[in-house]
């Protein structure tokens, strides 16, 4: 009978003690750990979207706020006269982000549609886009009819600006909003 080093007997016991060992810590941990109740998980998916819910409205009250006071300096700057109030009333009521339909239910998961479906979903979203800027542009031309030589100047000026602002210089980009997702809002209007 051949003799087994002594260290070789050791290391087999330290193998098989770790081993051992290490299967009885994975025996609790699936047992000690157990998951997370599902009303546990969506309450606090419920407190996450409650969380969300409360930063748009923030954002949206800050908006408005911002909204308003550009509005203000916009037709002081024009001085609109009480004959033109009803026009301005007009355009502010069409052009305000209030007046645009608000998004319905949770967006959409695009990863589960084919590619023809996402093309068509796409092609639907800018026909909606297209059609919002067409009531821009209608609303924007009846109050531009409504202002003398004058307000004309000052609201070309101030669309100018606005342009400038969304990043539409014109400077080697083409007219396009890098930076702001691609949206050519009329910012020096309201």
């Amino acid at each position: 009978m051949t003799s087994i080093p002594k260290r070789a007997l050791m290391a087999a016991a330290l193998a098989a003690a770790f081993a051992g060992l290490s299967a009885t810590a994975i025996a609790q941990n699936t047992t000690a750990a157990p998951a997370a109740p599902a009303s546990t998980q969506q309450a606090q998916e419920g407190a996450q979207e409650g969380q969300r819910d409360a930063k748009r409205a923030e954002r949206l009250a800050r908006m408005q706020k911002h909204m308003a006071e550009r509005r203000a300096a916009l037709k002081a700057e024009l001085k609109i006269t009480a004959q033109q109030e009803p026009a301005w009333n007009a355009f502010v009521a069409r052009t305000a982000p209030e007046a645009r339909p608000a998004r319905q239910g949770p967006r959409e998961d695009w990863s589960k549609l084919t590619t023809p479906q996402r093309l068509d979903k796409m092609a639907a979203l800018k026909a909606e886009r297209d059609a919002r800027m067409a009531q821009l542009h209608d609303a924007i031309k009846s109050f531009y009819a409504a202002l003398n030589a004058e307000q004309q100047k000052v609201f070309d000026a101030k669309q100018m600006q606005g342009f400038q602002r969304a990043g539409m210089k014109g400077h080697g980009k083409g007219h396009h909003n890098h930076h702001g997702g691609g949206h050519h809002r009329m910012s020096g209007t309201v």
